[in-house]
């Protein structure tokens, strides 16, 4: 009897290669990056003759860097968009006047830098409080809007930020600047930095449940905030002190807040994971793997801008002061920032640190970097002093 092949007979599966990433690319990703370079080009025809080389090449980057944030990361691109028509309708109300912000409603009440920051720190407590609502209820809807009320708060803020940037140029010529250049600035910087990195966190490993821990700090931030701006005035825009006259703020000062505030998210990450390894509050809160592993991440990508805003902060230092580091207070706790956080992930690395002791020592490192961060200006004097409370 003679044997045939089966008409239909099975065949290997053949191996089928991912799209190359630009192939992956949808039309709308392009036309976002079309948008992109085109408010760059706008930027360079309206405003080049006022850079100099250094904020040149910084804009010119922020094309492809932004470009590529908004294609692994879609929010971004909303966001911007957002940013972008909030900020210039505010810029379209002042019509070249800073009297406007007083005369207007849109820009008394909503637009003008203190109003949106004002915002966003009501839309942060919110919050915080909906966070915890939803975790303590089991609700999802709880959490689904304060999810959206951090989003809004985000916003705003970067709002505010953008307006006032614009509203010290309205000022005075010599007197505008970026507005990362004081502890008012900086602490809206560090909430809007903390609350991105945990919003990107919260879609990326799909649970809401660590929303109650970060947002705490947060309004921590916020809070503290808002005592300064009444006690001291802090939210008027001063002219900068020679030492900060500077494109190295521009960079050194922003790399540098992602380091607090991934650290700082990194610890109110380990909070939930000690409360879970210890069976308080287990059934709300994700898997202590999940947990490992953003604490981990969190500390990787803060340990590596931290370590650029180090070495950035050292150029900056030989250009304003004659010399790369001179031991002042705050270089100091920015050195032990740095040793904790590299032993940390030395330990972590090399000898599998994990549980318990790894998210002690992380909550221990928020004490270290708050004290770099606010303990060194309100107790110590340097270099640094322009800082001060």
């Amino acid at each position: 009897m003679e044997l045939t092949q089966a008409p239909h007979a099975t065949q290997a599966p053949t191996y089928t290669p991912p799209a190359g990433f630009f192939k992956r690319l949808s039309a709308i990703d392009w036309l976002y990056a079309a948008a992109l370079l085109a408010g760059v080009l706008f930027a360079f025809n309206r405003y080049g003759a006022y850079m100099d080389a250094y904020e040149k090449g910084i804009l010119l980057m922020s094309a492809p860097t932004f470009a590529w944030l908004g294609w692994q990361w879609k929010p971004v691109r909303w966001v911007m968009a957002l940013l972008a028509v909030l900020a210039l309708s505010a810029i379209a109300l002042y019509g070249g006047t800073l009297d406007a912000a007083n005369q207007k409603f849109f820009l008394k009440y909503f637009l003008s830098s203190q109003s949106a920051i004002l915002w966003m720190s009501t839309l942060f407590f919110l919050s915080t409080l909906f966070y915890w609502g939803g975790f303590v209820l089991k609700a999802p809807t709880g959490g689904a809007l304060a999810s959206k009320l951090c989003w809004a708060a985000v916003i705003l803020g970067f709002t505010g930020m953008l307006v006032r940037w614009y509203e010290s140029y309205l000022i005075g010529a010599d007197i505008g600047h970026i507005p990362i250049s004081n502890l008012y600035e900086v602490f809206v910087l560090f909430s809007l930095i903390t609350a991105l990195f945990y919003l990107y966190y919260e879609q990326r490993y799909a649970t809401r449940q660590l929303g109650p821990f970060v947002l705490l700090v947060i309004s921590a931030a916020v809070g503290f905030l808002l005592w300064y701006t009444v006690s001291r005035e802090a939210a008027e825009i001063q002219p900068l002190v020679p030492a900060l006259q500077s494109w190295w703020m521009k960079i050194h000062v922003p790399a540098n807040f992602i380091g607090y505030g991934t650290f700082s998210l990194a610890a109110m990450v380990s909070v939930a994971y000690l409360l879970k390894s210890k069976g308080v509050l287990a059934d709300r809160l994700p898997s202590l793997e999940l947990l490992d592993d953003v604490m981990y991440k969190a500390i990787a990508v803060g340990f590596a801008f931290f370590t650029i805003a180090t070495i950035l902060g050292a150029l900056w230092a030989a250009e304003a002061w004659g010399g790369y580091w001179s031991w002042d207070p705050k270089e100091t706790w920015a050195l032990i920032v740095w040793l904790n956080y590299a032993a940390w992930l030395h330990m972590r690395l090399m000898k599998g640190l994990r549980g318990q002791v790894a998210a002690w020592w992380a909550l221990v490192g928020l004490l270290v970097t708050t004290f770099a961060f606010l303990g060194v200006n309100m107790f110590l004097s340097g270099l640094h002093s322009y800082g001060a409370l």
